[in-house]
């Protein structure tokens, strides 16, 4: 990727770090995308690349902070997605699975961090997700979710998802094939998505309009994000801390105690800036 305003390496890449440099204790950033049809002009790894991006400025905005230096987890490139299944390159592994795999991710992981935090840019991951960090912290770990979240986007493949692509990936968004889709506020397409699915609605898989997009938006939105991600982690690290854990922005792991992040506002957890943030999909 080339980002029109690169972001700074990002420290604390779990997938490059020897065993031995591996920090105990510390916070665990996990990105979670989907593979699914973003229109004519986006890639499918769209959802993916969000998460990851959002997470390592996440991690770097933290690392700044005293305390273990936070680490940012190969992503999840699979989700529930079973909403967008009329179109062909979507691969989705559904709620059930998806509980499965967050679940057993965070068990492991458990084992040496200290606090483990799953960071979304796929709405239709959302019911999954908090029923699986239900389940986890009812067992005693340390995990929360946040989503990529911005107020005010469009649904689906419109012009946020579009200038954030922009900022983080230029070369792969197709901007001579966008098009137009169904523009309706999420409220009214709900109904008709969670029955018939993204392409009863749109042959284009657009929800939204991309007309207008610019890196210069999706950089903007993408700092967003990343504030809204930030703001999550560390209100739920102020109500996870006890007077007999070190100075620092998370805790240690004790397993028995159950750490509680603030729900987001309502209307703010959206999919990658989008507005679908409740669609689910069949469940399978």
């Amino acid at each position: 990727m080339a980002p029109d305003d690169p972001l700074p390496p990002a420290g604390g890449q779990l997938a490059h770090t020897a065993w031995p440099d591996v920090p105990g204790g510390a916070l665990v950033l996990v990105p979670i995308g989907s593979t699914e049809q973003h229109g004519p002009h986006l890639p499918l790894d769209t959802d993916t690349v969000i998460a990851g991006a959002v997470a390592r400025a996440a991690a770097d905005t933290l690392a700044s902070w005293p305390g273990v230096p936070p680490l940012v987890a190969p992503a999840l490139a699979y989700g529930a997605s079973g909403e967008h299944a009329g179109f062909p390159g979507t691969v989705s592994i559904g709620h059930e699975a998806l509980d499965a795999v967050l679940v057993e991710l965070a068990r492991s992981l458990a084992l040496w961090a200290g606090r483990v935090v799953f960071v979304t840019g796929h709405g239709g991951n959302l019911p999954t997700l908090e029923r699986a960090v239900a389940h986890l912290r009812e067992e005693g770990h340390d995990v929360a979710w946040a989503g990529c979240e911005v107020p005010g986007a469009d649904a689906h493949a419109g012009r946020t998802e579009t200038s954030v692509m922009l900022h983080l990936a230029r070369e792969s968004v197709r901007l001579d094939a966008a098009v137009a889709g169904d523009t309706r506020p999420l409220a009214s397409l709900m109904p008709q998505l969670m029955a018939r699915g993204v392409r009863a609605l749109s042959p284009s898989g657009v929800l939204g309009d991309p007309t207008g997009a610019t890196a210069e938006e999706g950089r903007r939105i993408l700092d967003t994000m990343v504030s809204a991600v930030v703001r999550r982690i560390a209100a739920g690290a102020a109500l996870c801390a006890s007077s007999a854990a070190p100075s620092g922005l998370v805790a240690p792991a004790r397993r028995s105690r159950v750490c509680h992040s603030p729900a987001p506002p309502a209307g703010d957890a959206v999919d990658a800036g989008k507005a679908d943030a409740g669609t689910q999909g069949p469940r399978r």
